[in-house]
This record gives structure tokens, sequence and C-alpha cells, in this order.
């Protein structure tokens, strides 16, 4: 009787959804034309997702002409937030010159990635996930203390690593 019982509880349970709270993360700067040949791959930088900002980056030193625009991250459960603190201007154009977040996972950690536009200055028009690695792209944007991004994101339910 109990052996049913549980089994009955154990299938009418809600499915959680999943978090970035808890994962480790990569976050470092690329620009490219060429994927296999970049012009920029800044350190990248790994911490555990939790409370408060994540990253601060802030300039590295000159590499081929190019340097990291100082910005902050903040990652929430299922959100993403960049701002831009110091400094005003506009990215360096090319094929992609952006944010390269590397989640540990083996798992299709996204399901969805959505900008809100309620907490979004940028007018960023490419953003994709690989695998558990999300790829945001801000070449030719202007930034400055007003600009910010804001993503809501669907996170599967993949396991820790």
């Amino acid at each position: 009787m109990i052996r049913g019982l549980l089994l009955a509880v154990l299938l009418v349970a809600p499915v959680t959804a999943g978090t970035l709270e808890g994962r480790l993360v990569t976050f470092t700067v690329e620009t490219w034309n060429d994927r296999e040949a970049p012009m920029l791959v800044a350190r990248g930088r790994t911490v555990t997702v939790g409370e408060g900002t994540e990253f601060g980056l802030g300039p590295e030193g000159f590499t081929g002409g190019l340097d990291v625009v100082p910005v902050t991250v903040e990652i929430g459960p299922t959100r993403i937030e960049l701002s831009y603190p110091k400094g005003i201007g506009r990215f360096y154009e090319a094929g992609f010159n952006g944010y390269v977040l590397r989640f540990e996972t083996d798992c299709a950690l996204f399901e969805r990635v959505s900008v809100d536009p309620a907490g979004t200055t940028l007018k960023v028009i490419e953003i994709w996930a690989e695998t558990g690695a999300l790829y945001i792209n801000v070449s030719g944007l202007g930034y400055g203390p007003e600009a910010r991004l804001a993503l809501d994101l669907a996170v599967a339910d993949c396991p820790l690593s």
C-alpha cells in the first residue's frame, strides 16, 4: 500500500524548470570574422552563479588594436543582465564581437532566449545558444552608462556538472 502511494505522489509531483543558479560559468569576450582565426579572445573568468554580480570585466590591454569594454554581468536563475558602468563608445564592427558565456554542461541548456524590451536599451539582433554556451553579438552597437541588455531564459533541467 505504501509503495503504491509513493508511486502516485511521484507521478503527480510538479516538474521543476531548470536554473542557472549554482552552475559553473566562464565569461569571455571574443571578436572574429572567422571563428577559427579570432582577432581577440579575452581572458575568461569562471565563477559559480549565485547572489550578486558575477562578472565585472575591465580593459585587459590591447590585442591587435582591440580591448575589452568594461561590462558588468549579473546572472539570475533564468535571467542575464549586462550593463556598462564606464565609458562611452561603439563596439568594433566584426562578424562577431561580443560575449560568450560557457556553462559547464553537456546538454542543450537553453530552450529559449529572449530580449526583455523593458530592461534593454541595446538593440542586439544576434543571440544564439550552442549546447551550454550562449553567444551575444554586440558588433557595431553603441554603449555607455545608460546601455543595458536583459535576457530572459528558459533553462533546461540539465544536471549540474
